[in-house]
């Protein structure tokens, strides 16, 4: 498949941007699916290939989240010149057949591997779609269309745990790899045949097409990591980021095990239960925190880190509270208030990221952000939850899991910290920023 662009003359209408919209989300809710559809397999998985609590941390972490992160800068910026709709599409369906023949694994070692290679082909996945839809949305609307597209992670998720529920205790967690797999071979056509490549920077005034097109030419991950250097506001977000997402993995990925372990619940009621609760508002709370960031950030660009900086700070008391309650299925409703008001951090680093870097240099700044996320978070989170398991089992026994999740969760003190932080140079850097091509002109 050939990674040249092929623009779409002129702008797009709104109809069309938002059909890419959906096909986006739709795009990384497979993405997801088959990154937490794992959470309901822990147990199964550990019984059956003989793992302890910290290997089934290293799996659901490192494994996949390294070389994730290792392969997004250079996917990342290829997709900064080449074709981002055919990189989406060859990346899904890398991504999507791992997924299947994860089914087909004998031992831990192969499935391993498998994830491995899932996580190879998801790294072509958010960061190209970003760099996507912001060609596609001006930037007053970007967090919004941003915190939209950052619902696939909560559809997800949620499909995760309810389909992966249903099904482990149905048809076996081998075959559930398989039938949550398959289906994003197809979207994956879908993205390849159906959406068009749009015109680099067409919503930036400030730059010509030619000047877009001449630094396409010659901006590389060194001179991108060297412009956002310059940029505390992009350092601040991505860590602050990074720690919310260490906690919020790790607490997502262990949480069915805790209902399982702690109150005694199946995995079929847990996944159809949880799965709706905590995700529905989500979805609901990513949109509206998205929409009031564009709708404060007109009168303060400080709004943007603010707000990031109190939905990671809401973490702790409500999913503090979810962990800490007596009854299983009471506890379950603190999901509500928790999704409502926590989820909405992730599309404001995402749409600060995107505003702070030129055209040319967003797939990439995409990039340096989902590193953050994906190494702190994924590759970090369940593997500390897991090792604190085991460390804590002796003294705790099935218990063990609420004190770590417990742990892990108050870390998210220090990323809304550094959110807040970033509301003192937000200003600065996003009008150095806005005249960045001034200044290479002259």
């Amino acid at each position: 498949m050939s990674a040249s662009p092929s623009p779409a003359s002129g702008r797009p209408s709104p109809r069309y941007a938002n059909y890419v919209l959906a096909v986006m989300v739709i795009m990384y809710t497979c993405n997801y699916l088959d990154r937490y559809v794992l959470a309901v397999m822990i147990q199964d998985i550990k019984r059956d290939l003989e793992i302890s609590d910290s290997m089934v941390g290293l799996m659901l972490g490192p494994t996949f989240a390294f070389f994730y992160t290792g392969m997004g800068l250079p996917i990342a910026r290829w997709a900064d010149t080449g074709s981002r709709r055919g990189i989406i599409a060859v990346g899904m369906t890398m991504w999507s057949a791992f997924t299947v023949l994860s089914g087909f694994v004998t031992n831990a070692i192969q499935l391993f591997v498998a994830r491995i290679l899932v996580g190879v082909g998801e790294a072509a996945g958010a960061a190209p779609a970003q760099a996507l839809l912001s060609d596609y949305f001006p930037a007053d609307k970007r967090a919004t269309a941003l915190s939209i597209f950052q619902g696939g992670v909560y559809w997800g998720s949620m499909l995760g745990l309810v389909v992966g529920g249903l099904l482990v205790d149905a048809i076996g967690w081998r075959m559930t790899f398989v039938v949550v797999g398959a289906p994003g071979l197809l979207i994956a056509l879908v993205v390849r045949l159906t959406v068009r490549e749009p015109i680099r920077g067409q919503f930036e005034p400030p730059r010509s097409l030619e000047e877009v097109a001449e630094d396409e030419e010659t901006a590389t991950i060194g001179e991108v990591a060297r412009f956002l250097a310059t940029k505390p506001t992009f350092w601040l977000v991505g860590l602050g980021a990074g720690i919310a997402s260490f906690a919020g993995t790790g607490f997502g990925m262990w949480l069915p095990t805790f209902f399982e372990r702690v109150h005694d619940m199946a995995q079929s009621e847990i996944g159809p239960r949880l799965g709706p609760i905590q995700y529905v508002p989500a979805l609901v709370g990513s949109y509206l925190t998205g929409m009031l960031a564009d709708r404060l950030g007109r009168r303060s660009l400080r709004w943007y880190a603010w707000i990031g900086a109190l939905s990671v700070f809401l973490m702790i008391p409500w999913q503090g509270a979810m962990i800490l309650w007596p009854d299983g299925l009471d506890a379950m409703w603190w999901a509500v208030p928790a999704a409502l008001s926590s989820a909405g951090w992730a599309p404001v680093a995402y749409g600060i990221a995107q505003n702070l870097a030129p055209p040319h240099m967003r797939a990439v700044a995409s990039a340096f952000i989902i590193i953050f996320i994906t190494f702190l978070g994924t590759g970090l989170g369940p593997w500390a939850v897991g090792i604190l398991n085991d460390w804590l089992e002796p003294t705790y026994g099935e218990l063990a899991v609420r004190w770590s999740l417990l742990y892990v969760l108050l870390s998210c003190s220090v990323g809304a910290v550094l959110f807040g932080l970033a509301g003192r140079t937000i200003e600065q850097d996003l009008a150095d920023a806005a005249s960045f091509g001034d200044r290479q002109q002259s």
